[in-house]
């Protein structure tokens, strides 16, 4: 049993499930729960796949929760047809993966967070893949988890690079600008795994070829919800070498923050609507403030990383 324990917060699409994935399989960590978010899916349908893929790596074990259908500015979601272009219909590359046996726990998501902040404080490791939403409301309600957390590392936003929804925003924090403005102004530890990095880990079919030719179920899935994946980069013109490691590059970061270079900064996000809505910046305010809470990760060691990746999917795939 590994000392520090791993919550990922998922809007479970293709890459938050290679996510699932790496946090399953390294070593250092113990993933005691997922919550579920809105995003690349409706939230039901969001933590019934993470279910469903915790059932086909063997996993069971491990609760899921429902945290907030939509943004902290809103009354509803509406999944946009990017995100369906890009993720399938059902959030996994259309991938038809049998029902889960386990049930969505009745605790709430939030609740969640802030028992699992008081029960582990500094061994705890927070990686929000998607909306910001369900920590924000978490620090809302207990502001103490603050300084309990060891750390949280974040999938979203861009610095350096331009955004992937307008020039200037990335899409996870442009689901809830708002609530991540409010995450990067708390006490919090932070690091930003952005578009930064993340565009720079492609993942190739020659790599999911490995994982197909495995011969076992895990394989097979993880091979085809990938290669949908791949596939809609390259006819969307995303990327046409291959697919972005996002979310689990975040996992990989939380575990091992030598895979980036980072530079310390205040953050803060622009939430009034307008030309930089969602737009992840400094923040001007508190330049020459001291002890910045927020790592910017500005480069990767991506060689290192990919065969970290492939060798803990690789390995957790032959057994399931």
């Amino acid at each position: 049993m590994a000392k520090r324990k791993m919550i990922l917060d998922l809007d479970t699409g293709v890459d938050d499930a290679l996510a699932i994935a790496y946090a399953l399989a390294d070593p250092e960590v113990d993933l005691i729960g997922i919550v579920s978010s809105y995003g690349n899916n409706l939230l039901d349908v969001c933590a019934e796949n993470s279910l469903k893929l915790l059932e086909l790596l063997g996993h069971t074990d491990i609760p899921v929760f429902k945290g907030l259908p939509h943004s902290c500015t809103s009354d509803h979601f509406d999944v946009m047809q990017v995100s369906k272009d890009i993720h399938g219909d059902n959030g996994i590359g259309d991938v038809d993966l049998p029902a889960p046996s386990r049930s969505i726990e009745e605790q709430s998501g939030v609740d969640f967070y802030i028992e699992a902040a008081h029960k582990y404080g500094k061994d705890l490791i927070i990686i929000p893949t998607g909306p910001m939403t369900n920590l924000a409301a978490a620090l809302k309600k207990d502001p103490e988890i603050a300084d309990l957390i060891g750390n949280v590392t974040f999938m979203g936003g861009a610095l350096t690079v331009e955004g992937n929804v307008t020039p200037v925003a990335e899409a996870n924090i442009n689901q809830d600008p708002k609530a991540a403005d409010e995450v990067m102004k708390s006490n919090l530890p932070l690091t930003m795994v952005g578009l930064d990095v993340t565009l720079r880990t492609l993942l190739t079919k020659e790599d999911t070829k490995q994982w197909r030719e495995l011969g076992t179920k895990a394989g097979k899935a993880y091979a085809d919800i990938t290669d949908f994946y791949i596939d809609a980069y390259y006819n969307l013109d995303i990327d046409k070498r291959g697919c972005a490691l996002h979310d689990p590059l975040a996992v990989g970061v939380g575990i091992d923050p030598s895979f980036v270079t980072t530079i310390s900064l205040f953050m803060k996000v622009v939430y009034e609507e307008g030309p930089y809505y969602g737009r992840t910046i400094g923040d001007n305010a508190k330049l020459n403030d001291d002890d910045p809470n927020v790592k910017v990760a500005v480069n990767v060691d991506k060689e290192r990383y990919l065969k970290v990746f492939m060798d803990h999917l690789t390995n957790l795939f032959k057994e399931n």
